[in-house]
């Protein structure tokens, strides 16, 4: 990530998924997260066992994720809750939440402070 100008951050070890994550970040573009595993592997062990090398999910940063759910599901798209919100280490205890959106895939919802 370096190499595309992104300044990569301190690695985070998250206990609750047993991953090791590493924010990269650069001016004017989105930021992204990088995630492997721990010597034991957690929930999203097997995901990254099958995709070594994959985008697996987008986040989504928001003031009102409920606002934003109301939107996806007035699309008539199907929405499922995977993982309800939750401090999160990487960004320093503000709460994310997982969903499956029929159509798309997975994704997080990140709430804005």
């Amino acid at each position: 990530m370096s190499g595309l100008g992104y300044k990569i951050g301190r690695q985070v070890r998250d206990a609750r998924q047993n991953v090791n994550l590493l924010l990269c970040t650069r001016r004017g573009m989105p930021a992204v997260e990088i995630i492997y595993p721990t010597e034991t592997p957690g929930p999203l062990g097997p995901i990254l066992k099958a995709r070594s090398t994959s985008i697996y999910h987008i986040c989504y940063e928001t003031r009102n994720p409920d606002k934003v759910l109301k939107i996806l599901k007035a699309q008539n798209r199907a929405v499922t809750l995977t993982s309800p919100p939750q401090p999160a280490i990487l960004f320093k205890g503000r709460k994310v939440s997982f969903y499956i959106v029929a159509g798309f895939g997975l994704i997080e919802i990140l709430e804005r402070e």
